[in-house]
C-alpha cells in the first residue's frame, strides 16, 4: 500500500515548525513556546468538570496525558494539512498560519508577556509552510515524471499523482528535514529547561539553621505499619497538582518578592534579604482540594522558612484588607485570607523542604506553606508577587472559576492497608491516616459492615497541622465485608458520611473499602 505522502509531509512540516518555535523561545522566554502556551491555554480554559474528571481520574500524572494527547491531536491536524496542501493547495498552508497565529496569541496571554512572545509562533509558523511547499513540489515533480513515463496514467487513474513512487531525493529529503526537526527541537528544550543553570544554584545553597526549630518527631508519631503511610513524606513521594505545563527554574539571584498594595510601606524582597531574617522550622500536612475520599492528594513534610508575619509587620498592612493575592511567576493568583496568616498559625514563606532546598517542581527557591487552607487558597509556589488587597476588589485563578474562596481544610481520614480488595481470615491490620489541619486528631473510628463504630489506635499527636496515623486490628471472617473510617476532630466535629465532591470547597464522606475475606 503507498504510504499517504502528502500527510506525512504535513507532519514533518508541523514537526519542523515545533522545532523552530521551541528554539526561538529558548532565546526569548519559556512562556513563549508554542507548544506550552497553547496547551497552558488549554488548562486555563478548560471546564471546570473536565478538569475535576481528569484530576480524578489521572491524578498527577494529568499533565502527562494532556501532553500525550495535545501529541496527538497536533498529529491529526499536521497529517490533515499535509493532505489538504497536495489536493487543494494552499489549504494546508493556511490551516499551519491559523495554528501559528493561536500560538501568538497564546503566547501573549502568558503573565508578563511582551510583543517578542509572538515570534516563536510566527517563526515557526513560516518554516512550517516552507517545508510543506518544499515537500508537496517535490511529490508533484515526482507525479509528474511519473505521468510522461506513463501517457495513458491520466485516463486510467485520475489520482496517480497520489500513487506515483517515491523518489529517493523526496525521502531523503523529508528524512533530513525529520531528524533536523528533532535536533533543534531537542536543542530549544534544553536550553528552555534552564536545568543546569537552575540545578546548580539549588545545590550551591546552605540552608541556614533555624532560629526556631521543629519539635522533635517522637519515634511512635509513625506506627510502622508495613504498606501504611509515613509520618513524613519522601519529597519525590509529594504529590504535586498545578498549572504550570512548564516548571518555572528560577535563580535565587532571578528570584524577588514584590510587596505592594494596601500597606504602608511598598517593598522588593531579595533572596539575600529573605535568607537573613530569623528561620522557622515546622512540619505542615498540605492538602489540595481536588482530593477526593480516599484519594492520595496530600502530603506531610518538614518546611523551612520565614513567618510571613516578618513580612507583613515591616510593610505595614492596612486596616481593611482582608486578603493576599499572591502571584507564581508564571502567573498563576492564589487569594489567602490575612487573618489566616495573623491568628499565629505556622504560616510561612518556606525555602526548604525535608533538609533540602525546596524542589524546583515544589516552587524553588520560594514558596507559601499556610497550615489549614487548601492548597489553592494558600500554597503558591515560585511566588514572586504580594498584593494586600479585599475580597471584594480582587479574584484568584480558582475563585474566577467558582471556587470556594477561603478554603478552610475539611476533616477527612483515608485508609491505607490492606491495600488488596482479598485477604485471609483472621487477625487483619488495616491502618490508615487522618487530617484535620489546624484543628487536630482526637479521635478516629473503624466500622465492619453495618456494625458499631471502634476505636482505632492513634499515633502520638505531633500537631494540629500535621496529620495522625492509626491503626486497627480486625478479626476477619470468610465472606465479603464493608471496611469503613472516620475522624474525629478535636473540636468534637465528626468526619460526615454525606459525600460530596471535591469541588468548589473540598470532598466529603467516608473511605470505605470492601475486602474478600478467604
Amino acid at each position: 500500500m503507498t504510504p499517504p505522502l502528502g500527510a506525512l509531509s504535513g507532519v514533518i512540516a508541523v514537526g519542523a515548525a515545533l522545532g523552530v518555535g521551541e528554539l526561538v523561545a529558548a532565546l526569548v522566554s519559556p512562556d513563549s513556546s508554542p507548544y506550552f502556551a497553547v496547551g497552558s491555554w488549554v488548562v486555563d480554559h478548560t471546564p471546570q468538570a473536565v478538569r475535576e474528571w481528569a484530576i480524578a481520574t489521572f491524578g498527577t500524572s494529568d499533565k502527562l496525558v494532556l501532553f500525550v494527547v495535545m501529541g496527538a491531536v497536533i498529529a491529526i491536524i499536521a497529517a490533515g494539512s499535509g493532505a489538504a496542501e497536495r489536493r487543494r493547495p494552499p489549504i494546508g498552508s493556511v490551516i499551519i498560519i491559523v495554528f501559528a497565529v493561536l500560538g501568538a496569541v497564546a503566547a501573549l496571554g502568558r503573565a508578563g508577556a511582551t510583543g517578542s512572545y509572538m515570534l516563536p509562533s510566527i517563526l515557526g509558523g513560516a518554516v512550517g509552510v516552507v517545508v510543506l511547499r518544499v515537500l508537496i513540489g517535490m511529490l508533484d515533480r515526482d507525479s509528474d515524471t511519473a505521468d510522461s513515463d506513463t501517457a495513458d496514467s491520466d485516463a486510467a487513474e485520475p489520482d496517480s499523482a497520489r500513487r506515483a513512487p517515491v523518489s529517493r531525493r523526496f525521502l531523503l529529503t523529508a528524512g533530513g528535514i525529520a531528524a533536523a526537526a528533532v535536533a533543534v527541537g531537542a536543542l530549544g528544550r534544553t536550553m528552555l529547561a534552564g536545568a543546569s543553570r537552575t540545578i546548580a544554584d539549588r545545590k550551591a545553597i546552605l540552608l541556614p539553621t533555624p532560629a526556631d526549630p521543629a519539635p522533635p518527631v517522637p519515634p511512635d508519631a509513625d506506627l510502622g505499619v508495613q504498606g501504611a503511610n509515613r509520618f513524613v513524606t519522601n519529597n519525590v513521594d509529594f504529590y504535586r497538582i498545578d498549572t504550570a505545563l512548564q516548571v518555572p527554574h528560577l535563580t535565587t539571584a532571578d528570584w524577588h518578592l514584590r510587596v505592594h498594595g494596601m500597606v504602608d510601606e511598598e517593598i522588593t524582597l531579595s533572596w539575600d534579604e529573605l535568607l537573613a531574617m530569623p528561620m522557622t522550622e515546622r512540619l505542615v500536612t498540605l492538602t489540595c482540594v481536588s482530593n477526593e475520599v480516599g484519594g492520595d492528594l496530600i502530603g506531610n513534610a518538614r518546611w523551612l522558612g520565614v513567618r510571613m508575619t516578618d513580612i507583613l509587620d515591616r510593610v505595614g498592612v492596612q486596616p481593611g484588607s482582608n486578603m493576599l493575592l499572591s502571584t507564581s511567576s508564571d502567573g498563576w493568583t492564589c487569594g489567602t485570607p490575612v487573618s489566616a496568616i495573623t491568628d499565629n498559625r505556622d504560616a510561612l514563606l518556606a525555602i526548604g523542604m525535608n533538609g533540602e532546598p525546596l524542589p524546583v517542581e515544589h516552587g524553588f527557591p520560594v514558596r507559601q506553606v499556610i497550615p489549614g487552607l487548601y492548597g489553592y487558597v494558600s500554597a503558591t509556589k515560585w511566588v514572586v508577587d504580594w498584593e494586600f488587597t479585599t475580597f471584594s476588589k480582587a479574584q484568584a485563578y480558582w475563585t474566577t472559576r467558582g471556587w470556594s474562596a477561603t478554603g478552610p481544610i475539611k476533616i477527612a481520614s483515608r485508609i491505607d492497608r490492606p491495600s488488596a480488595a482479598e485477604v485471609s481470615a483472621g487477625d487483619v491490620v488495616i491502618a490508615g491516616t487522618a487530617w484535620a489541619q489546624h484543628v487536630g486528631i482526637a479521635q478516629v473510628q473503624v466500622r465492619v459492615d453495618d456494625g458499631p463504630w471502634q476505636e482505632a489506635t492513634l499515633a502520638a499527636d505531633y500537631s494540629d497541622d500535621t496529620w495522625r496515623l492509626w491503626k486497627y486490628t480486625w478479626s476477619a471472617t470468610s465472606g465479603t465485608h464493608q471496611i469503613s473510617c472516620r475522624a474525629i476532630g478535636k473540636d468534637g466535629k465528626v468526619q460526615t458520611s454525606e459525600n460530596a465532591d471535591p469541588i468548589p470547597d473540598g470532598a466529603t464522606g467516608l473511605d470505605s473499602r470492601s475486602y474478600t475475606v478467604t
